[in-house]
């Protein structure tokens, strides 16, 4: 079942097709593009700019470029986390820092906006987003906090366990870019956003942190969020005095004139992920649950849970008098504080999670980061069975010392049950694929 289940995770990632989904939602008809509900001629603006940032940006880069060609070619500016494979004719490239900010990262911010500066209103602005892009394209709204400044406050919201909508909330109102600043940076300006989405259905202001669309999140929430996560005493002094004081400035609202020329365009999200992963699941002959009710949860209660609904999902189908596997997938980040130094990410502590909830059980697990990045670790992610327990006992590997240490991504690739994939050069969201087999037990949790 391990095997089984990385050819449905292979399998899903290969359906995820960026170009072709860019083909399927701009549809072109000499000079005009049909998007976002309306059409677009090509024909009426002077100059046609795209920015590209995020883990997909390159490849949504290279669909616009091949949607506009010939007649048509945008001056670009791309920011990826990696060298790309091959220079795109037109685009300014920067190599941005992920998880933290880098001096690319802000760079590629200066670029950015003194480029939307030059944009008036007869200019026609792609912004093509993708998940990755809150610390790949960054610069402080106050001109006195530094790079340093930027990256401790970042290494402390990625480690302590919030989802990423209250981080984002938190980074929106202290970026230049981020939380539609980007949108009144261009305010006269129409633009189209193209998003591939990490976040969840709904949240769309999430993506990237938003840099495009109105937010919702109020400074108050952002009080609160540092307060919930005992935040205050490890952000930089620049941001823990303006919270102290209440300096902090409000981020651009939905009434905001820069939106009135501003639409939005998904091209992949949870719908696309989780069909595809549907479908692979089926094609192996499973019977197949979708649960999307943990995302956000933290890990050992989405384990608890989601191992629950495998457990019940097999009884059901038994008691329909069928001998069938079944699978239940699940998408979506797990909340996973970091509470020791060692290497690995969410997917891995999720999977680690399940290692002694399952010994001796015909179940295996899967979870993966469709970004193929798991945290600080080589890895997407891990795999697990009811072997796992066992095999790691007679290594002498303690799956709670492991996961106490946040070092999940050593004890699965010790046992050669880390998934590797590099990076992918997308970012959905991170996929959980429990299967079990018919002779499983049926306790459930």
């Amino acid at each position: 079942m391990k095997q089984t289940a990385q050819r449905i995770f292979r399998q899903t990632l290969s359906a995820l097709d960026i170009p072709v989904a860019i083909e399927k939602k701009l549809v072109r008809n000499g000079p005009v593009i049909k998007v976002a509900g309306g059409a677009v001629d090509l024909q009426k603006f002077d100059e046609i700019v795209a920015i590209a940032f995020g883990k997909a940006s390159f490849a949504m880069a290279e669909g616009i470029a091949s949607i506009l060609a010939p007649e048509f070619r945008p001056e670009g500016i791309l920011v990826t986390p990696s060298v790309p494979p091959r220079e795109l004719a037109g685009w300014r490239i920067f190599i941005g820092g992920h998880p933290l900010p880098n001096e690319a990262s802000f760079a590629a911010g200066r670029a950015i906006l003194d480029r939307l500066a030059c944009c008036g209103e007869r200019a026609l602005v792609f912004f093509l987003l993708s998940g990755g892009g809150s610390s790949l394209v960054e610069l402080p709204l106050d001109p006195g906090a530094s790079l340093e400044d930027f990256q401790e406050m970042n290494r402390a919201l990625v480690t302590c366990g919030a989802p990423i909508e209250e981080i984002n909330a938190i980074r929106k109102h202290v970026s230049a870019i981020k939380g539609g600043r980007l949108a009144t940076a261009a305010s006269q300006s129409m633009k189209l956003t193209l998003a591939i989405s990490d976040v969840p259905e709904g949240r769309e202001s999430a993506l990237a942190s938003g840099p495009t669309l109105p937010d919702p999140t109020t400074i108050n929430d952002v009080e609160r969020i540092a307060r919930k996560h005992g935040l205050i005493a490890k952000l930089p002094s620049s941001l823990r005095a303006a919270l102290g004081n209440h300096s902090i400035q409000e981020t651009p609202k939905q009434n905001d004139p820069a939106f009135a020329r501003s639409h939005f365009e998904l091209l992949l999200g949870q719908h696309e992920l989780m069909h595809a992963a549907h479908h692979a699941c089926e094609a192996e002959g499973y019977v197949c649950l979708c649960d999307h009710t943990a995302d956000a949860w933290p890990v050992e209660k989405a384990a608890d849970y989601l191992l629950g609904v495998l457990r019940k999902q097999l009884k059901a189908v038994r008691e329909r008098g069928q001998n069938r596997p079944v699978a239940v997938l699940a998408d979506g980040e797990v909340s996973c504080p970091v509470t020791g130094d060692g290497v690995g990410g969410r997917n891995s502590a999720f999977a680690l999670a399940c290692v002694p909830k399952i010994a001796g059980e015909n179940i295996a697990v899967l979870s993966a980061g469709t970004d193929g990045i798991d945290g600080n670790s080589p890895a997407a992610g891990a795999l697990a069975d009811g072997d796992t327990f066992d095999r790691a006992a007679a290594i002498g590997l303690s799956a709670e010392s492991y996961f106490r240490r946040s070092d999940a991504f050593t004890f699965f690739a010790r046992l050669d049950d880390a998934v590797i994939t590099g990076p992918t050069g997308n970012n959905l969201r991170d996929l959980r694929i429990l299967l079990a087999h018919p002779a499983a037990k049926l306790e459930e949790s």
